[in-house]
């Protein structure tokens, strides 16, 4: 780990293990040998294709057994093959074929990546890379989805001043401001488990041109479905050349690109409210915040997160701006591309571990969010102009403006302004009793409003 170039299998290492069951070299030939397994029964199963029989119970087990035991150790095996032929999916066909050598099934050898291209394996391996993908990255979303509507529930209501433009602004709840974020973040974590992962078996070009050559009363297309949906979960595409076009993975990296993009901007927010001292951050005893300013706490987590944001979304939109794009009816541009699928996840999960870290970490300083609220009683001008138009008095805005624009103003500023203006008694007494820590609209009910 210590020699490793990418800091995804050096130093974080630990925190994305979880994908090398997904992304890694061994995971994309297990997956490659899995596909062949499942094209080769397929073919047996089909009555039309009567060179290739029918299996028995025992040999079914024997190449499902080749799946499930696949070890780093067999795929090794693979990469031995791979430095002769250099070609890595030729290499998952000749090891299969060696497996099955002196065996009963060793005259069924021929239709192991029989009429296929290399692409029908690839593409459907790397969906279920993603799918598997997914079923790490979708869940650490949602812990944070969960996270947030917890602490939004806990705090919706606190007061707090809102700053637009970086200036004191009408007052909202620290609990409604983070609600904002986990529903913006749920409906980024919705779309992307909505997005169907497509895959293709229809060989060179896309027409199953060899597999009509060799058996034209075979409805390719239905055993093609039944391999990509029925026993990957994928959903087939009929429409391509020799590749699947990719577009469904464009999609995909910028629906993820979209909720990295909505988290870095909550890790900015929570930033700037820790610097404002908003939050204070619980402390690790033996953690370091500075080598020489003993007393800091710094927001590393949301600094790390948002950096390994970044690394992920220019990983993700290479993606997606290069995979859709192929010469004619292919070229080999996409394969090395493809390779990074993990990056993006990789760099991605750590972000999202550094947040969940950090949200854990977060302690409310309301003292502090009642003392900036306190000292910005000019806040209140907004709900007084807006009355003072209800009661059809001339120039409410002007006026307001000329009192407390750049002005500093206080409690009784702001009463002595009230008594002078005519309101009906039930409008003037709101106003009085108004505090810029009372006056946050629906907050608290907009929080509640939460899935």
């Amino acid at each position: 780990m210590i020699t490793a170039i990418s800091p995804i299998d050096g130093r974080y290492a630990s925190k994305v293990r979880e994908l090398t069951n997904c992304f890694s070299e061994f995971a994309l030939i297990r997956n490659r040998v899995r596909i062949e397994i499942l094209w080769l029964m397929a073919l047996c199963k089909e009555e039309k294709i009567s060179e290739c029989r029918s299996l028995t119970s025992e040999e079914e087990a024997y190449l499902k057994k080749i799946v499930e035991e696949f070890s780093p150790q067999e795929a090794e095996k693979v990469k031995q093959i791979e430095r002769v032929t250099n070609h890595d999916v030729k290499a998952v066909e000749y090891y299969l074929k060696d497996k099955i050598a002196n065996t009963a099934l060793e005259s069924l050898s021929e239709f192991i990546h029989f009429a296929c291209t290399s692409e029908d394996i690839n593409n459907l391996s790397h969906a279920l890379m993603l799918k598997d993908g997914l079923d790490v990255l979708l869940p650490v979303q949602h812990e944070i989805i969960e996270a947030l509507k917890s602490l939004a529930r806990a705090w919706k209501s606190v007061p707090m001043l809102a700053r637009t433009h970086g200036q004191p602004a009408s007052p909202t709840t620290m609990g409604k401001e983070l609600a904002v974020f986990a529903d913006r973040l749920s409906r980024q974590n919705k779309k992307i488990a909505q997005i169907e992962l497509l895959g293709k078996i229809n060989g060179a070009v896309g027409n199953y041109n060899a597999h009509l050559a060799a058996y034209p009363e075979v409805d390719w297309i239905l055993l093609a479905r039944q391999i990509v949906e029925n026993e990957l979960g994928l959903k087939l595409n009929i429409f391509t050349t020799q590749i699947e076009p990719h577009d469904y993975m464009a999609e995909l990296f910028d629906a993820i690109s979209r909720f990295n993009t909505i988290l870095l901007d909550l890790d900015r927010d929570i930033w700037t409210y820790i610097s404002m001292g908003y939050f204070g951050q619980k402390t690790v005893k033996g953690e370091v915040g500075s080598s020489t300013m003993p007393h800091k706490v710094n927001p590393i987590d949301f600094e790390n997160s948002e950096g390994n944001i970044g690394l992920a979304n220019a990983i993700f939109r290479h993606l997606a701006e290069k995979l859709p794009v192929s010469r004619l009816q292919r070229d080999l541009s996409d394969s090395t591309v493809l390779r990074n699928m993990g990056v993006g996840f990789g760099y991605s999960l750590i972000a999202y571990k550094s947040t969940l870290k950090g949200l854990g970490k977060l302690q409310l300083n309301e003292h502090i969010l009642a003392r900036d609220l306190e000292n910005a009683w000019e806040v209140l001008a907004e709900p007084i102009q807006t009355v003072m138009r209800k009661a059809g008095i001339e120039k409410p805005y002007e006026k307001l403006k000329e009192l407390t624009r750049g002005q500093k103003i206080t409690k009784e500023d702001i009463r002595r302004f009230i008594e002078t203006l005519e309101l009906n008694d039930k409008d003037k007494k709101r106003l009085l009793d108004l505090t810029p820590s009372k006056y946050t609209g629906m907050a608290e009910a907009i929080v509640d409003m939460l899935d």
